[in-house]
């Protein structure tokens, strides 16, 4: 031990010297930008290990979590949140050498954490460069250890419903060696962690470096004290997912990228960049810059800080001169402390950011360059856009002059059967079909999502309401955030802010959603007033918001954000006689009453809808009413663990589309809605907990349209022709029965034949959505419908009952992906008759086989009852649709094959290119 604690004293020292003469060697030397700061991924080469039991799990926990006597999760998802349940610590834990992690995310000094003395799980086996991992399960992140499954079944299951009946739940471990050469002596390294789900600590080379509680912030820690140059260093990091931590699928593990910062040790900061944009017109935009520099050295510094903004393309490569250039600036940096620059400059004939499809999101780039002694030390790109926003109490939201309705949805943070693993093209795949039904806006819910989701919003358009908590101090279940949130509330919150504030689809903050502090009236506003000024200090130059779904006018929280956001309550929250003397929330529509007691406040619906469908799934008889609760015999079917998809009904604290869209039509002053959800997620499957996933979506959990998609694309979308006839039209056991027939159409009238025989022609009246055709007797043959607008025809349907399913047919959503071992085909099979149509009811179990360079990661069909893992080739078809997920290798161009079969049926097979 005193041999090791020499050397690591001799190291050190080494280390230090290597520091000082690499920063004279910087100062008088060139440096190309490569060599002044590199962003390495960590992705490949790591090692996995789960404990399978929870009497195996190692003592090296953060904290102690309160014991679950009774756990609940057969629950309205509106019911009152709790108070919290304390714990008193027993065992050791890790929390004090983990706070300081987020020192530099605490405003004020005072309240920053002291590390104490010592080496937590320093001499445990699998944080040790010797230790033997070579049975560990080798992964390449971003890695959900629990998508794989098994799903777990029943009401018994260790796992239910609510977070997707898949393994979340336990403690993992990830190893990985780190090269890092002689050369890099000198220089600061850190660790940046995307996200880790969740309370990830870290440690090197044996050494207990910190960590981060919180499974959504993106987090970094500096680990220069602790590596060995011209070697291999060990990584360790634990994960710890508590069950009954989230009220949907969280996932598990490293889920995010992963990367490795080598800078100066003189270096823009982290996230150390925040550009605004004021006076906007389309003749000139005054651009202003802060750069924050870290100084790492024991000596103060002055620096030169310049700064050039260049147009951004779409494929993010800058274009051309700099157009535009901020004044060089100097400053002195304390040692080992940080700096502040402000400059601004005027930018003449700007190319402005705006949202699809009226406006175009232009984009550009500012490099920062800092200097000492006349020589380069560290280059910083920060890519922004050029926009104004305003917010209109009486109309709602303005981007650069034009009023934007929010035509939103929410969505929460897995990517379906790829889990909660982040991959660009899958969340890239989720925007596009969402743009397809005119969505122009996004509700980050109920936490910060992965960055390249926002470089996505950014380079398509979409607005954006970016949220980080969904509990404060009182819990929604038992190990979620409320536990640690008095410890990390700010340095999430600042740390958040920091990190998304340059993204120009970025409109507003929202820092709580349907918080339990609505209940505490004083109390849970001085939270929220906490919260609300960190956010402002962070960045003044947006608003911010709340979602709210008990609060009233009258009460204090909706006092203290700039915006009104509604979850359910402007259409009113069960007014249903059957509510009547129950225990939960009832209101009454909520609209006009907010708008009497905040006229300055734009009102918006952060939450609409939470309407259930399952896709190609019918149920009669049919409500005659706009909007009703899913029971059985009224939409749902409890055997069946569907709900129909005549697009009626809702969760009980909810409402149809159709009822949200009247209300918001007869409140014009009402900025637009958010819907719950624009796709199904994993996890919170109401009203059926013995499923895996939600029934909400628009789209379903593989990317299938639901009916309801053209609902929403015919009243968000009323420039583009169509019509959409539901339900199918194969119903042998109905000939005769009323089988009733709807239709959805961007125009403003419609025709109806069977068969050739007119069924009458009906015109939308005001507040009217669909128009329905509720005494239709079932015969088989052809429907269709021809839709006109101002009394020209404007677009047709037709819609036939079918032949026996004969075929697949299988589509890949495109032909062309790269290899890099990222890019994914997604393959849509369908179950076809003689002439090519979708045969409904159809569930014929389909195998899926793969030649050439590629791989099946994931199989899906939509159906939230179906509990085949997701990784298997082998899949029923749920209504006549199934999925695969197709991966190119990396570095192996050429030509894959993927094939479909089903006994009795002709295969389909669909080629693709890696290249």
């Amino acid at each position: 031990m005193i041999e090791r604690n020499i050397f690591r004293l001799v190291f050190q020292v080494f280390v230090t010297l290597a520091g000082v003469l690499f920063l004279f060697t910087c100062c008088n030397q060139p440096h190309s930008a490569n060599s002044l700061r590199e962003r390495i991924s960590i992705n490949e080469g790591w090692t996995f290990y789960k404990y399978e039991s929870e009497s195996e799990i190692d003592s090296l926990i953060y904290d102690v979590r309160p014991e679950i006597d009774h756990p609940n999760e057969i629950k309205d998802a509106d019911s009152k949140p709790t108070e919290a349940v304390a714990a008193e610590a027993n065992q050791m834990v890790l929390k004090p050498w983990i706070l300081p992690s987020g020192n530099d995310f605490i405003k004020d000094p005072e309240n920053r954490h002291i590390r104490p003395e010592g080496n937590p799980g320093g001499d445990f086996p699998f944080v040790q460069a010797t230790f033997d991992d070579n049975n560990w399960t080798k992964v390449k992140l971003p890695h959900d250890w629990a998508i794989e499954g098994p799903f777990q079944t029943g009401w018994d299951s260790e796992v239910g419903g609510g977070m997707g009946r898949l393994p979340v739940n336990g403690v993992g471990w990830y190893r990985k060696k780190l090269d890092i050469p002689a050369s890099d002596a000198g220089k600061s390294i850190y660790l940046d962690v995307d996200g880790a789900m969740s309370y990830a600590m870290v440690w090197l080379n044996g050494s207990l470096v910190g960590g981060w509680p919180y499974g959504y912030n993106s987090w970094r820690l500096d680990l220069t004290p602790y590596l060995q140059y011209g070697g291999e260093n060990q990584l360790a990091i634990r994960v710890d997912n508590p069950n009954h931590s989230a009220r949907w699928y969280p996932g598990a593990g490293l889920y995010r990228n992963v990367w490795l910062v080598k800078t100066n040790p003189v270096h823009v900061a982290q996230w150390g960049t925040y550009i605004t944009t004021n006076e906007v017109s389309e003749e000139s935009a005054k651009v202003s810059i802060k750069v924050t520099i870290d100084n790492k050295t024991r000596e103060q510094v002055e620096v030169e800080v310049a700064t050039e903004i260049y147009i951004l393309d779409e494929n993010d490569e800058k274009v051309g001169a700099a157009v535009a250039s901020f004044d060089a600036l100097k400053t002195l940096v304390a040692a080992n402390e940080k700096a502040t620059v402000n400059g601004s400059v005027v930018l003449k004939n700007p190319r402005l950011w705006g949202p699809r499809p009226t406006q175009q999101p232009n984009r550009y780039i500012a490099v920062t360059t800092i200097k000492q002694d006349g020589q380069p030390i560290d280059v910083f790109e920060t890519a922004f856009g050029i926009r104004q926003v305003e917010f209109d109490p009486n109309q709602g939201v303005l981007v650069n002059g034009e009023l934007i309705q929010l035509k939103g949805v929410n969505q929460h943070h897995d990517l379906g059967a790829l889990g909660a693993a982040f991959n660009t093209r899958a969340a890239e795949r989720q925007l596009e079909i969402l743009r397809e039904i005119g969505c122009n806006a996004i509700r980050m819910a109920h936490n910060p999502p992965a960055p390249e989701l926002l470089h996505l919003t950014d380079k398509m358009g979409f607005l954006v309401i970016d949220e980080i908590f969904d509990s404060w101090e009182r819990k929604k279940t038992p190990h979620d955030f409320h536990l640690i949130f008095s410890d990390w509330s700010e340095p999430d919150t600042r740390s958040f802010i920091r990190r998304d504030r340059n993204h120009p689809s970025i409109i507003l903050w929202s820092y709580g959603n349907e918080v339990g502090e609505q209940y505490t009236g004083e109390a849970g506003a001085e939270v929220a007033q906490r919260l609300d000024d960190m956010v402002k200090e962070e960045d003044p130059s947006r608003p911010t918001t709340l979602a709210m779904n008990f609060a009233k006018p009258d009460m204090e929280l909706p006092a203290v954000p700039d915006m009104i956001g509604l979850n359910y309550q402007g259409e009113g929250i069960r007014q249903d006689p059957e509510f009547e003397r129950t225990d939960r929330i009832r209101t009454k529509p909520q609209y006009n009453a907010f708008r009497a007691q905040f006229p300055d406040k734009m009102i918006y619906s952060s939450e609409t809808a939470s309407a259930f469908s399952s896709r190609g799934f019918y149920t009669f008889p049919v409500t005659d009413a706009i909007s009703s609760i899913a029971r059985d015999g009224r939409g749902g079917d409890s055997e069946a663990a569907h709900v129909s998809s005549y697009e009626l009904y809702a969760v009980d604290f909810g409402s149809s589309a159709d009822k949200v869209f009247g209300m918001i039509d007869r409140h014009p002053f009402v900025a637009g809605e958010f819907v719950w959800t624009g796709w199904d997620y994993l996890g919170e499957p109401t009203p059926y907990y013995q499923a895996r996933s939600s029934y909400n979506g628009i789209i379903d959990l593989a990317g299938f349209p639901k009916d309801r998609f053209y609902l929403y694309q015919a009243h968000w979308r009323r420039d583009f022709p169509m019509v959409h006839i539901l339900p199918h039209w194969n119903w042998p056991e109905r000939v005769g029965k009323v089988t009733p027939v709807h239709v959805f159409t961007s125009g403003d009238e419609v025709e109806l034949f069977l068969n050739g025989q007119s069924l009458g022609k009906k015109k939308k009246s005001e507040y009217e959505y669909r128009l329905r055709w509720d005494d239709v007797l079932y015969q088989s043959g052809e429907l269709k419908a021809v839709a006109y607008k101002n009394g020209e025809v404007w677009a047709e349907k037709m819609i036939k009952t079918t032949g026996q399913a004969k075929k697949l047919q299988a589509t890949a959503d495109r032909s062309t992906v790269a290899a890099d071992g990222k890019d994914l085909s997604f393959i849509t099979v369908q179950i076809s008759d003689e002439e090519g149509l979708l045969v409904p009811c159809t569930n014929n179990p389909i195998k899926f086989s793969i030649e050439g360079p590629g791989e099946i990661v994931a199989t899906d069909n939509g159906d939230q009852t179906d509990m085949t893992a997701f990784p298997s080739p082998e899949r029923k078809a749920f209504n006549g649709l199934a999925l695969a997920i197709v991966r190119a290798k990396a570095g192996e161009p050429g030509a894959i094959k993927v094939k479909a079969e089903s006994a009795g049926l002709k295969e389909a097979i669909v080629e693709i290119r890696s290249q």
